[in-house]
């Protein structure tokens, strides 16, 4: 199974290091503007083919046209966010290239399924969608994957758990919108107050707790000037339930078309995902408050597609 990597960055580069480990795939092809970068990471990768006991995988780097047969094409090319940037000022000049990007891709990769972290996420891959012939449950932004994976491991470190004993997800726009649906979080199967008075701990306050996930990534920010280990993670966690076929539910940027009553939009809402991409939407039961926060999100993503639209002429 052939997997192509675009953007030799940071994130790009991390990618191909768990596709590598995890032999997830059988041949691994990274494009990059600086040709010469990804030639240097694919002869650095293939010294560590003698040394692991992985799947021997065929590495390459090249142009668009060896991304042909791909199953699956991770995107993370794109303008990086600048110290004091916000993710909305990137939305303009990273819809024109990620919609380059699939267009050069669509003539040699037409069966592949797109998967993007080029910020802003949800944003460039609802332009994607609707800029190419691409359907859309084979286009996915990661979503809120990251952030909910930041907010299960600030729950256990406070409460001294394995994060993957804490359940629950970040929905909406990957930024400054998102939120937590609490009717849907618990540990080990039980409320996270209901955890918190059983074992004796501070109930947990809410606006805090999101203000802390929203923050995460701009406290790794400020010491490193990027993120890239919990956004290679996240993109493999979708990667492995593509290509293993696992139908697997994870809280990826999807186009809604009615689903919770919304419309040309691309946000993060619990999906299943298996080797067809996005194979079900699922409705889940929220709250009204829930539900309008979802709505709020969908609003401030909307009006920034216009924006995006005006100065871009892109659908």
């Amino acid at each position: 199974m052939k997997v192509s990597v675009i953007g030799a960055g940071a994130v790009g580069v991390s990618v191909c290091q768990y596709l590598l480990l995890n032999g997830a795939c059988d041949s691994l092809v990274l494009v990059d503007l600086n040709a010469q970068k990804a030639e240097g990471e694919i002869l650095d990768f293939g010294h560590t083919t003698s040394l692991t006991f992985s799947r021997n995988v065929r590495l390459k780097h090249g142009s668009y046209a060896d991304c042909a047969g791909s199953r699956l094409v991770i995107i993370t090319a794109g303008a990086q966010l600048k110290p004091g940037q916000t993710r909305d000022e990137l939305a303009l000049i990273n819809a024109r290239i990620t919609v380059g990007i699939a267009r050069e891709l669509e003539q040699v990769a037409p069966e592949a399924i797109l998967l993007f972290a080029t910020n802003p996420v949800d944003l460039v891959t609802r332009f994607v969608i609707r800029n190419t012939s691409y359907p859309a449950e084979r286009v996915i932004s990661s979503g809120c994957v990251l952030d909910s994976a930041r907010f299960m491991k600030i729950v256990a470190d406070r409460l001294n758990l394995d994060p993957k004993n804490v359940f629950g997800y970040v929905l909406g726009e990957h930024g400054k919108t998102s939120f937590i649906p609490w009717s849907l979080t618990n540990i080990g199967g039980l409320s996270m107050d209901a955890w918190c008075d059983m074992v004796g701990a501070p109930r947990f306050e809410q606006a805090e707790l999101l203000e802390a996930v929203k923050q995460a990534g701009f406290e790794i920010f400020q010491r490193k000037q990027n993120t890239n280990h919990g956004i290679a993670a996240s993109l493999y966690r979708i990667v492995q339930a593509i290509l293993f076929n696992e139908g697997s539910i994870l809280p990826v940027g999807v186009l809604l078309q009615g689903e919770y009553g919304l419309e040309d939009c691309v946000l993060s809402v619990p999906a299943l995902v298996d080797g067809r991409g996005i194979a079900r939407i699922l409705s889940y039961p929220l709250t009204a408050q829930e539900l309008a926060q979802l709505h709020h999100s969908a609003r401030y993503l909307q009006q920034l597609a216009q924006q995006v639209s005006a100065q871009s002429g892109l659908h």
